[in-house]
């Protein structure tokens, strides 16, 4: 008998339902930007609660545990067993978790909630990623793009939000972004009241047989680990510049924060530029290409980025950007198709696990030594106006 993820991604296989992606890539774009808020907030939390760097460390822990590494076992469980308001309720715990976070009086409650946003991100990407699988109407690279570009934008866009909301309004201010969590859960409702009929329609046919793995079993798993240790690696590469790119510009070139954060940001738009394009140029041209194109094609500007002066840092760090996001809906496309019925599982797998392990790589990362650029580097950047420092 075909799972209920199959009969519901047939039910859309002869249209894309841009709708339904949009509405997805919204709400991946509001829950990427509440879940990049925690981070963002731990000197407001530091200072109100005087919290040592062990609990701040434990208190990330707690959400990057919930926030990622459950995400396989939630879409294992939505490929057996359908949820269509599941992903309304993963929104209301991330509410809940900003409501806790504005009005907590303890360390402990601080937990509570870290664990109830990092929860709402783990229900919310597997299921939400199938969603979008099951609207593309066969245009699998595309959807994945637009569903992914929404995450990447609403990371980028958090810690913007962070520093002119929650900064000016302490705590408090938090709470503000409870009216966001709110939002996503009525577009989500929608989004499940669609996906319920999709499935009502496909039960109406006859059933399907269920899928047979592609390849052998033992090349599928090859396969797939092959594809995990690629998406390891971009997530280590990402989340290192991410974590590490400020610190470099500033100890490096002597910017100001502001105009390091502006840098970052242009890196942040470019990965999400590159991840719209490289869903449909999967589509056109295969999967395995784009990979290795991305894969390989961003060596060559890596090994340039330490030798650069401030303004080909920025111009390198652009183009790294568009080509290192370029693979990742192709991957996890690819991942997809090798085992068929189990999209939620593998989303959850590409999205949560190897995210949450990246996270762990860059962090193993920030214990080397940084390496200083080359005194030509230096002394060919351009100075710093005194309007911008």
């Amino acid at each position: 008998m075909a799972t209920a993820a199959n009969t519901t991604e047939t039910a859309s296989a002869n249209r894309t339902a841009f709708l339904v992606l949009g509405a997805l890539s919204l709400c991946h774009f509001l829950n990427d930007m509440m879940q990049s808020l925690l981070p963002a907030i731990y000197p407001v939390l530091q200072q109100n609660f005087a919290l040592t760097f062990t609990q701040i460390g434990i208190l990330h822990l707690a959400f990057q545990v919930t926030a990622s590494l459950l995400q396989p076992a939630v879409g294992l469980y939505t490929d057996r067993r359908q949820r269509f308001r599941l992903l309304s309720v993963g929104m209301g715990c991330t509410l809940v978790g900003l409501l806790l976070l504005a009005t907590a009086q303890h360390y402990l409650f601080l937990l509570f909630a870290a664990c109830a946003v990092g929860l709402g991100s783990s229900i919310f990407h597997p299921d939400a990623s199938r969603l979008a699988r099951t609207a593309s109407g066969g245009r699998f690279g595309l959807a994945q793009s637009i569903f992914q570009v929404g995450g990447n934008t609403g990371t980028a866009v958090g810690p913007l939000l962070a520093a002119y909301v929650v900064l000016p309004l302490g705590q408090p201010g938090i709470a503000w972004f409870s009216a966001v969590a709110l939002l996503g859960m009525l577009i989500l409702w929608w989004v499940g009241s669609w996906a319920k009929r999709q499935h009502r329609q496909a039960r109406t046919r006859s059933a399907s047989p269920a899928p047979a793995l592609p390849l052998p079993r033992r090349r599928v798993l090859f396969a797939i680990g092959v594809l995990a240790v690629l998406i390891f690696s971009k997530y280590v590469y990402l989340a290192s510049l991410t974590s590490y790119y400020t610190f470099y510009l500033i100890e490096t070139f002597g910017v100001t924060i502001r105009h390091s954060q502006i840098l970052l940001f242009v890196f942040l738009g470019a990965v999400a530029v590159g991840t719209i394009l490289g869903g449909p140029l999967a589509d056109r041209i295969g999967r395995r290409p784009v990979i290795w194109i991305s894969i390989l094609g961003v060596l060559p500007f890596t090994l340039m980025l330490p030798h650069a002066n401030l303004f080909w840092t920025g111009v390198l760090s652009v183009v790294i950007g568009l080509v290192l996001a370029s693979a990742f809906s192709a991957i996890v496309v690819y991942a997809q198709e090798l085992v068929p019925g189990r999209v939620g599982l593998i989303s959850g797998l590409f999205f949560g696990f190897a995210f949450g392990m990246g996270g762990l790589g860059a962090a193993i990362l920030g214990s080397w030594p940084m390496p200083t650029a080359s005194a030509s580097s230096i002394s060919s950047a351009p100075s710093c106006p005194s309007s911008a420092c």
